[in-house]
């Protein structure tokens, strides 16, 4: 027998991992490993041994079929698959239904790739007529536009229901808003009705105390015509303007006191003519001037009416008249003596 050459020292050994890998478990004994050499002898077939059957045409894959059913019925039972030696088990994924129905129609069929008549209909539309597939499709689709009409019209309504709101929300606040002007508007009629009533009544109070007061008080004369007033400016008078309130009447017109008081002159005042001053209760002093003729008497008590004097046109005058002044308080400065007599209720 020839032999052969050594074989080459291999640089590779087996160990633990690799032996892991191959499907051997680690072993206790490790070395030492011997060489192997092969030789025609130990690489020679042996006849009878190891003959491989003869596939028919369909053979691989109705084993593939039936290796998936089996799988499939083996996930059924146990769920997952795992190994006796320890290992972490494998998951096994589900095949496609498709798949399977394809295996099944494999199965039933007489051995040949061309499946059996009459499975080739779907398993999912098994035993359905057109007109119920197709009154499928249209039952779908009608659901489907009933959803987007449902969809639609809530999104309308939800629209509506926020306009209506705005809506109601503006028409409250303009409710209150014109409630707020109306009581506003009433409020202040209502101030002013009552402001012009107070008015009113003042009046009409000042209108019974002026009445009664008017009792009290006179003009100085009548048959009387007003021929200057208060203020009027002109070369006659030597402070430039009027001082008084001229009653223009006959020389000899009596001359009557306005209001009850006190005579404190009597007599000549020069551009004046012939004057009385009566000295009121107040204080205030009253000029009647220009008369022709003095009836009373410095220091003399008189009431209202009472005759003073006579219209006359003595000192600085162009005609008979009576010319008052009123003083308050005896100032050297005086007043309108219009305004004073309105004051108490007497109208020139």
């Amino acid at each position: 027998m020839a032999s052969n050459r050594p074989a080459q020292a291999t640089s590779f050994a087996p160990n633990e991992k690799h032996s892991d890998t191959f499907g051997y478990g680690p072993s206790g004994d490790e070395g030492p490993w011997e060489e192997w050499n092969p030789t025609a002898e130990s690489t020679r077939p042996v006849r009878g041994r190891h003959r491989v059957g003869k596939q028919r045409g369909g053979g691989l894959a109705r084993s593939s079929t039936v290796l998936g059913v089996g799988v499939i019925a083996a996930v059924g039972a146990g769920g997952m698959a795992t190994a006796q030696t320890g290992k972490p088990p494998v998951s096994i994924s589900m095949p496609d239904l498709s798949s399977v129905t394809e295996s099944a129609k494999a199965l039933i069929s007489d051995g040949t790739d061309t499946p059996a008549k009459g499975s080739a209909t779907p398993l999912t539309s098994a035993g359905l007529t057109t007109t119920d597939a197709a009154q499928g499709t249209s039952d779908a689709g009608e659901a489907l536009r009933a959803r987007i009409m449902q969809q639609a019209e809530s999104q309308q309504d939800q629209v509506d229901t926020a306009a209506q709101e705005a809506a109601e929300a503006a028409a409250a606040k303009q409710a209150v808003t014109l409630a707020a002007k109306q009581q506003g508007e009433a409020e202040a009629k209502e101030a002013a009705a009552k402001k012009k009533a107070e008015l009113a009544a003042k009046a009409k109070a000042e209108a019974a105390r002026l009445a009664e007061l008017a009792k009290s008080y006179a003009l100085p004369t009548s048959s009387y015509t007003i021929t200057g007033t208060f203020g009027q400016a002109g070369s006659m008078w030597s402070s430039g303007y009027h001082t008084g309130l001229d009653f223009a009447a006959p020389t000899g017109t009596l001359i009557k006191a306005i209001h009850s008081g006190t005579i404190t002159e009597a007599g000549w005042a020069g551009a004046y003519g012939y004057r009385t001053i009566l000295t009121l209760d107040d204080g205030t002093e009253l000029w009647f001037c220009h008369q022709s003729s003095i009836s009373v008497s410095v220091g003399q008590k008189v009431a209202t009416g009472d005759v003073i004097g006579r219209v006359g046109a003595t000192g600085n005058v162009t005609g008979p008249h009576v010319h008052l002044e009123v003083h308050p308080d005896g100032q050297a400065t005086g007043i309108d003596p219009m305004a004073w007599l309105h004051s108490k209720g007497i109208n020139p």
